[in-house]
């Protein structure tokens, strides 16, 4: 039977899959797991799932909503040259540097 192995490495971190396991039953596929996927490497816990029991659901066979444009919510969206708007044009430079850290740039 195959086992999928998920490992998060730190507490509070997601849990990612890193590989699979070949065992007989669950027992032996967490010692397979530990053995193969967090012997050598930092981790806080690992998660083993049959392969069988794992569903996927992609773009192809479902509509998942979509993106929705929310840009309204953000000061660079308004361009204003107005002189009393200067806290709105103060934080478009905030925001330009918000959206860098988070990569939407």
């Amino acid at each position: 039977m195959i086992w999928e192995v998920f490992r998060q490495e730190e507490q509070g971190d997601y849990h990612t899959h890193c590989g699979n396991v070949h065992a007989p039953d669950r027992e032996m596929a967490k010692q397979f797991a530990a053995i193969q996927h967090a012997r050598r490497k930092p981790t806080n816990s690992i998660w083993v799932v049959p392969k069988d029991e794992i569903g996927e659901l992609d773009a192809d066979e479902n509509s998942f909503g979509g993106v929705t444009d929310k840009s309204y919510r953000w000061a660079p969206t308004y361009k204003s040259d107005l002189d009393h708007a200067a806290e709105v044009i103060d934080s478009e430079g905030q925001q330009a540097e918000a959206e860098k850290q988070r990569g939407d740039a």
